[in-house]
Protein backbone atom coordinates (compact mmCIF):
# COMPACT_ATOMS: atom_id res chain seq x y z
CA UNK A 1 0.00 0.00 0.00
CA UNK A 2 1.31 3.36 -0.77
CA UNK A 3 0.79 7.00 0.90
CA UNK A 4 -0.61 8.22 -2.63
CA UNK A 5 -3.11 7.17 -4.87
CA UNK A 6 -2.41 6.25 -8.27
CA UNK A 7 -2.78 9.15 -11.03
CA UNK A 8 -5.41 8.61 -13.60
CA UNK A 9 -3.79 8.30 -16.72
CA UNK A 10 -4.04 11.21 -19.30
CA UNK A 11 -5.07 8.89 -22.31
CA UNK A 12 -7.83 9.49 -24.22
CA UNK A 13 -10.17 6.92 -23.98
CA UNK A 14 -11.67 4.58 -26.71
CA UNK A 15 -13.01 6.71 -29.83
CA UNK A 16 -12.82 9.66 -27.13
CA UNK A 17 -14.28 12.01 -29.99
CA UNK A 18 -17.38 10.26 -30.34
CA UNK A 19 -20.16 10.52 -28.03
CA UNK A 20 -21.53 8.07 -25.57
CA UNK A 21 -18.43 6.19 -26.04
CA UNK A 22 -16.24 5.18 -23.34
CA UNK A 23 -13.58 2.39 -22.07
CA UNK A 24 -16.31 0.34 -20.38
CA UNK A 25 -18.66 0.86 -23.41
CA UNK A 26 -16.79 1.01 -27.08
CA UNK A 27 -18.55 1.94 -29.89
CA UNK A 28 -17.83 -0.12 -33.24
CA UNK A 29 -15.96 1.93 -36.11
CA UNK A 30 -19.23 1.45 -38.28
CA UNK A 31 -21.27 3.01 -35.84
CA UNK A 32 -18.80 5.75 -34.90
CA UNK A 33 -18.60 6.57 -38.64
CA UNK A 34 -21.93 7.01 -38.63
CA UNK A 35 -22.31 9.07 -35.56
CA UNK A 36 -19.65 11.97 -37.27
CA UNK A 37 -21.88 11.66 -39.97
CA UNK A 38 -24.83 12.70 -38.49
CA UNK A 39 -23.11 15.10 -36.59
CA UNK A 40 -21.83 16.67 -39.77
CA UNK A 41 -25.30 16.72 -41.56
CA UNK A 42 -26.58 18.39 -38.20
CA UNK A 43 -24.04 20.99 -38.30
CA UNK A 44 -24.62 21.53 -41.99
CA UNK A 45 -28.64 21.83 -41.28
CA UNK A 46 -27.80 24.25 -38.59
CA UNK A 47 -25.56 26.48 -40.92
CA UNK A 48 -27.91 26.63 -43.67
CA UNK A 49 -29.46 30.18 -44.41
CA UNK A 50 -33.35 30.23 -45.16
CA UNK A 51 -34.31 33.34 -47.10
CA UNK A 52 -36.56 35.59 -46.09
CA UNK A 53 -40.43 34.76 -47.26
CA UNK A 54 -41.78 37.57 -49.84
CA UNK A 55 -45.23 38.07 -48.65
CA UNK A 56 -45.91 36.38 -45.73
CA UNK A 57 -47.62 37.57 -42.34
CA UNK A 58 -45.49 40.15 -40.58
CA UNK A 59 -44.93 39.28 -36.78
CA UNK A 60 -45.16 35.63 -35.41
CA UNK A 61 -46.35 32.85 -37.62
CA UNK A 62 -49.91 32.56 -37.62
CA UNK A 63 -50.38 28.81 -37.59
CA UNK A 64 -47.62 28.61 -34.59
CA UNK A 65 -49.90 31.54 -31.99
CA UNK A 66 -53.66 31.05 -33.73
CA UNK A 67 -53.63 34.17 -34.64
CA UNK A 68 -55.42 33.86 -38.69
CA UNK A 69 -56.73 37.04 -38.97
CA UNK A 70 -55.69 40.03 -41.24
CA UNK A 71 -56.66 43.10 -41.14
CA UNK A 72 -60.03 41.93 -40.12
CA UNK A 73 -60.25 39.70 -42.17
CA UNK A 74 -60.19 35.97 -40.82
CA UNK A 75 -58.04 33.63 -43.33
CA UNK A 76 -59.19 29.74 -43.69
CA UNK A 77 -56.35 27.72 -44.78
Amino acid sequence: MTEQPTPPEDTPGFNAETPHATPERPISDIARRALLEAAERRAAEDAAVLSPEHGGPRGPEPTRYGDWEKKGLAVDF
